[in-house]
Parts: C-alpha cells; sequence; structure tokens
C-alpha cells in the first residue's frame, strides 16, 4: 500500500490535495486554512472527477461571496437589493462602551460599527484581538426610516473545524511506519517530501513546535525563499504573523480601554510570530517591550497595567541572514542579523531552540506537495489540543544530561523533545533509537543558542555548559555538536586567541580551510637545515558523518590510506548510476592528484541487474582505456554482494556504510558538483582497520 493510500483509508474526509489551493487561490489574499476548508467540503476524495466537480463549486464560492476590495460597493448593493448575502471576510470586533454593545468591522467589505451579537465574541473571542478572523457571514440589509445602522450580522462562522477527535488522529498513527508518518506531516504542511533528507525533514517540521507546546520560545534565522513564515502565516487560524516593526507593547500584551484592561495579541492565540525579524534602517525598539518580552519568555507572565498576567501563547522569531554560515562563525555570530536591541545574552538566553533554516534548499517548483495531507484547520485543532499534553517528563526516562547545563538549558532541551514527541509519535511509541534521535536534536538545537551566547556576552564563558549526556539505555556518555561546527571545524573566529589578521574577510573566503593541503617537503630547523617531514602515522579509527554535514571529501578520508597501495580493490554493489560511477571516477581522480599512480592497480567489484550488465560493460571499459593512459591497470567484476568496502595491499581495509555514494544529490550547474566538499552528506559511518 502506497503512502498516499494509507492517508486515504486513515483520514478520509479530513484531507485534500495540497496542489489544489494553488489553483484555486490565484492572487487572492486568502490565507491557505481557509482555502483548504472549503476545499475539504467538496474535494476531499481521489477520485478525479469528483475534485474537479469539487474544485469548480470552490471557485464559484470564492467568486460569488470573497469580497474584492474593488467591488465592495457592488456586494452591499447586492446586499440591499436581495435582503441578505453571504460573504467571506476578515472581521474585527471591538467594545463600544458608550453603546454598550460589541461592533465587527469587516477588512475588505469596508463596513465598521455592525453591531454583532454577544453570542458570537463569547464564542469566538479571538475576534477581539484587534487581528481579525477569517469568517463565512450572512449580512443582513434592514430598509425603512430612522435606522441607525442598516446592517445586520444574521450569522457569523469562523472558517474553522469546530471539534476534532484528538485520540482518532493518534490511534491512526499505528497505521503508518516512522518514515511515512514524517512524509505525511510534510505534505500537511504543504512540502514535498521527496526532495528533502530526513534531516531537513526535521528542521522543517520543528516550526511547529510553537504551535504544538505552550510557551515554546523559537527563532529561525536563514536565506531568503525556504518557507520561514509559511507555517505561521498559512497554517493556523490559532497563530498570528506580525512585522517585527510594527509590534508594541499594548498590541503585544496589554491594552488600555478607558479604564479596563485587555489582552494584547498573547491572550487570544497560540502563536505569535515576528516576521521579518531582522534589523530594519530607522526601526526602534522600544526598550519596554523588551523588557516585558524578557520576563515573558522566562516565566509565562508580564506585569502591565495594574497587575500580573499570565499566557501560554509561544514566541516564534523569524528573519533573513545577512552572510553565509562560515562568515559569521569567523566573524560574528549567527545572531548578527537580528535587531540589535534584542542582540543580548538576556533575552537570546530565553530562546529554547535555534532553527537553522539554512540548511533548508530555497523553495522551487517541486519543492511543493502534489500529495495528499491533512487539512491544515484539522491540523492546527489537533495541535492546538495536544499543547496541553506534556510530555517533558519523559526525556528522564532516556537520558541524563551533565550537571553544567543550566536550567534554561535543561528546559528548552526537554520542551523541544516534548514538541517533537507529540508530532512524530503521538501514540507515545517510539523506538530507543527514534528517541535518542529527538533528544539529539533538541540539544543540538539549545547547544546552537548556547554557543553564540559565549561570543555574545562574555559573563555566560564562567560557567560553560558541556553538552553531553549519559545513555541510561546503555550507560554511555553521548557527546552532542551542531551540524555548523562540524562542517567547518577549521574556521577561527575573528575573537580567539590566534587569529590571522590578513585583512577584511568576505563570504568566500570564510569557506572551510581545506585540511588536505600539501605539506612543504622541507621544514627549516634552527641551525638553518632541513629535516624530513614527520611521518603521518595511520591509526585504527571510526568515522561518524552526520546528514547534511558538508566539508568532507575523498581526499580527506582516504588519501592517507591510500598513498603507499599498489594494489586497491574497491567493493561496492552500486557503481552502475551515472552519479555512482561518477563517484567512483572522483576517487580515482584523487589518487592522481595526490599520488604516484605508476603501475598501480585498481580492482572494482560491482553488481547489475542481468539486462542492464552489457550498458555498464561499455561504460567500464572506457574507464579501463582513459586510466591506461594514466599508467594504472584497472578491472572489474560483477557479483551479488552487500557490503562495502575499500581493501588495500598495505593491509588496510575501510569499510563503507554507504559505499563511495555518500553525498546527497545536487544540482550538475552547483558548486558543489566539481567540489566534494560543498556537497551535503547522508549519515554513514567509515571504519578503518588494519589486518594484523
Amino acid at each position: 500500500m502506497t503512502l498516499q493510500q494509507k492517508i486515504m483509508n486513515a483520514f478520509i474526509g479530513k484531507v485534500v490535495r495540497k496542489d489544489l489551493a494553488f489553483l484555486v487561490k490565484g492572487g487572492l489574499p486568502v490565507p491557505t486554512y481557509v482555502l483548504e476548508y472549503l476545499l475539504g467540503q467538496y474535494c476531499a476524495t481521489d477520485d478525479q472527477e469528483a475534485i474537479e466537480a469539487g474544485l469548480e463549486k470552490v471557485k464559484q464560492v470564492i467568486k460569488n461571496n470573497y469580497v474584492h476590495r474593488a467591488e465592495a460597493e457592488s456586494v452591499k448593493g447586492k446586499i440591499r437589493e436581495n435582503g441578505k448575502y453571504r460573504i467571506i471576510d476578515k472581521v474585527t470586533v471591538t467594545l463600544n462602551e458608550k453603546d454598550d454593545e460589541y461592533q465587527a468591522a469587516f477588512a475588505n467589505l469596508g463596513l465598521t460599527r455592525v453591531p454583532i451579537g454577544t453570542q458570537y465574541v463569547k464564542a469566538n473571542p479571538k475576534l477581539l484581538s484587534g487581528n481579525g478572523v477569517w469568517c463565512i457571514v450572512t449580512i443582513g440589509y434592514i430598509s425603512g426610516e430612522d435606522i441607525k445602522v442598516r446592517w445586520d450580522i444574521q450569522t457569523l462562522k469562523p472558517v474553522q473545524i469546530s471539534n476534532v477527535d484528538v485520540q482518532e488522529y493518534i490511534d491512526q498513527r499505528q497505521n503508518f511506519t516512522t518514515d511515512d508518518w514524517i512524509d505525511f506531516l510534510m505534505h500537511t504542511v504543504g512540502l514535498n517530501p521527496e526532495v528533502m533528507n530526513r534531516r531537513e525533514k526535521f528542521i522543517t517540521l520543528a516550526r511547529l513546535l510553537p504551535h504544538v507546546e505552550n510557551n515554546f520560545n523559537f527563532m529561525e534565522l536563514g536565506p531568503k525563499g525556504t518557507g520561514k513564515s509559511h507555517v505561521f502565516q498559512e497554517l493556523s487560524p490559532y497563530g498570528v504573523l506580525v512585522s517585527g516593526g510594527d509590534v508594541t507593547p499594548a498590541r503585544l500584551f496589554v491594552r488600555m480601554s478607558g479604564k479596563r484592561e485587555e489582552l494584547g495579541l498573547v491572550g487570544y492565540w497560540d502563536v505569535v510570530a515576528w516576521d521579518e525579524f531582522e534589523q530594519q534602517p530607522g526601526r526602534n525598539v522600544d526598550a519596554v517591550l523588551i523588557d516585558t518580552m524578557q520576563n515573558y519568555l522566562a516565566n509565562k507572565s508580564f506585569n502591565r497595567g495594574k497587575g500580573t498576567h499570565e499566557a501560554s501563547a509561544s514566541m516564534s522569531f523569524v528573519g533573513n541572514t545577512k552572510h553565509t554560515v562560515p562568515y559569521m562563525l569567523k566573524n560574528t555570530h549567527l545572531f548578527e542579523s537580528i535587531p540589535t536591541s534584542f542582540i543580548k545574552g538576556a533575552f537570546l538566553d530565553r530562546i529554547h531552540l535555534y532553527n537553522p533554516g539554512w540548511e533548508i534548499r530555497m523553495l522551487k517548483k517541486d519543492s511543493f506537495s502534489k500529495g495528499y495531507g491533512l487539512i491544515t484547520d484539522y491540523i492546527a485543532a489537533v495541535l492546538h489540543e495536544l499543547r496541553n499534553d506534556d510530555r517533558t517528563a519523559i526525556l528522564k526516562d532516556y537520558a541524563k544530561f551533565d550537571g553544567s547545563l543550566s536550567e534554561r538549558d535543561h528546559l528548552a532541551i526537554r520542551k523541544t523533545f516534548s514538541g517533537m514527541m507529540k508530532l512524530l509519535y503521538p501514540d507515545g511509541k517510539m523506538t530507543d533509537q527514534e528517541a535518542y534521535e529527538l533528544i539529539d536534536f533538541a540539544a543540538e538545537s539549545r547547544k546552537r543558542v548556547k554557543d553564540q551566547l559565549y561570543v555574545i556576552d562574555e559573563t555566560f564563558k564562567a560557567e560553560p555548559a558541556s553538552f553531553k549526556y549519559i545513555n541510561l539505555r546503555t550507560g554511555i556518555e553521548m557527546s552532542v555538536e551542531t551540524l555548523e561546527k562540524v562542517s567547518n571545524t577549521l574556521i577561527v573566529p575573528v575573537n580567539a586567541p590566534k587569529t590571522n589578521n590578513a585583512g577584511t574577510l568576505t563570504d568566500a573566503d570564510a569557506q572551510p580551510f581545506l585540511s588536505d593541503k600539501k605539506e612543504k617537503t622541507e621544514v627549516p630547523t634552527e641551525e638553518g637545515r632541513s629535516k624530513r617531514p614527520r611521518i603521518q602515522q595511520l591509526a585504527e579509527k571510526s568515522v561518524t558523518i552526520r546528514m547534511g554535514q558538508t566539508g568532507v571529501s575523498y581526499e580527506k578520508l582516504f588519501a592517507p590510506y591510500l598513498c603507499n597501495a599498489s594494489d586497491i580493490t574497491v567493493e561496492d554493489p552500486y557503481i552502475r548510476a551515472p552519479w555512482q560511477i561518477k563517484n567512483f571516477m572522483e576517487l580515482v581522480t584523487m589518487l592522481i592528484d595526490t599520488r604516484p599512480v605508476d603501475d598501480l592497480k585498481i580492482h572494482l567489484l560491482t553488481n547489475e541487474e542481468e539486462d542492464k550488465i552489457p550498458d555498464l560493460i561499455d561504460k567500464l571499459d572506457d574507464i579501463k582505456d582513459d586510466l591506461a593512459s594514466y599508467g594504472i591497470e584497472f578491472d572489474y567484476k560483477f557479483r551479488d554482494f552487500h557490503d562495502r568496502c575499500i581493501k588495500t595491499d598495505t593491509g588496510w581495509t575501510i569499510n563503507l556504510g554507504r559505499g563511495l555514494d555518500m553525498f546527497e544529490k545536487y544540482s550538475s550547474f552547483s558548486v558543489a558538483a566539481s567540489r566534494q566538499d560543498m556537497r551535503k552528506c547522508k549519515e554513514c559511518t567509515i571504519t578503518f582497520l588494519k589486518d594484523r
């Protein structure tokens, strides 16, 4: 059974094909959840004819009922002529104390001060938030003389699912493997899982954490066009996206209405997301806002007006970076692009997770889902209900973190673990390996914050945190490191004790230094004489390469172990596809570049489907002829096997977890096409063993 079939069987009536909203939306400024609400009523099927008919129905609803601002007067005329008319518009409600009544304003229709029944406001308090709620409204017209207000709200229904059976959602998890469930969630947020690796999927789904965890403090910075704000703008009617420059203490926390205190955005929404959270010329941030924010991020409460208020809204900050990661690691820090007023330890220490947006590729046409996912309003309602399910205590059954971590470090890791568990394993059923995957992701996400605090605020250096934990299943101590540091191990920050003052560094200059540069053949001594270079001692070892890691090349991994061999055997059953043959040739090219190859013998042991072997033989024969011109004797054999390794006549066996195919797919027009160290890697382990 395919994933799409599983989805339809498990959630029939609650799913929609994710590309349909784009077909209907066009240039309309309508959130996706509004369109999917309608599509879910008419297109929740895999019958193509029914989908086509449903699309036409939705288009007609949008055409006839969605209010375009340019056509507002025409719609008012329809209401008057028909006596009533149903519209789709964004409604905001305020309390008119003088008249002692609630009054509605319609964003596109342009009507204001329209009386609205108290029952609608009590049932939907977000109408009072100041940001508005998309609704389907039937508006009537009152004729006659001496009528104060002619507009009458007869029915109002927010565009969202009224009730959700969360247990039904949880129970369906057992019908999916973990990989299937992750891909299902990716389709649900509107993205194509086939173009992302597992780590990229984790980073993408981490954007849902503020929706599923109360008081979760999230930040993501990265290049433009990677979908950072998508889930906050389009996914949920429980979240609100605000411009970072338009937020005031009154709007965010408490505003005074006469002598009454009215809660701001944090009192009405699950998530308040700050969009474009970056430095803007001429933009000043209110110091009171920062102080109030710091208190809220730490204590879930704030002091405004006459007293202390509490709220459960999560805070998300998303913005664009100005430089590459290597440049920031070398010259500044990973928070460099946010408003200067927020770049201080007291504020940043309250961030639970720093999502590495630079690891997500820029979204293109094939980045978006064309498969079935949950209606966004349905998943939003599920996440809203799961906010009350606290799973932070479960982490203590798996890991004991080092005592050097602060309580904020521990809290951040626990909350991230809890949220990711609710997203990926809502039924609580996960293997130990899956649990530790979540723990490592949570710890790395917090360590990214702490590492930058050491650069920004030196007071944090007085009590450094060691991000390691005891695996309570095995008793082994595990260390956690951020991927950007693993990929850029040789970059030295400018504030390090020893620096190379070579002038201003550009983004290009900030790339990792190549550890495989040739050493000088002679090293001067104090007496002016030369001595032989020190011979590198080769040791048995195991190298773990992380998913998405860069800075890896065949030369760095293998050159020292192959430099003296005269007979090399490559055993890899997957040297057959074009990119796999290219991998093999890059290994051979590396040997030509790094050592003498006269009389070198290279043997390839691989495999292929029977009917495709003749074509592969032609390609390998071409390679054989080419290598002969370099003095390399090359031969090949076919055999059915699985294990992958490189063996040398000098006694070394290099076991390759994934064979030579350790790099993720890359564009043939990218720098990565010619530079292995610029490619992202697949997760694998390489072991170097010496014959006894």
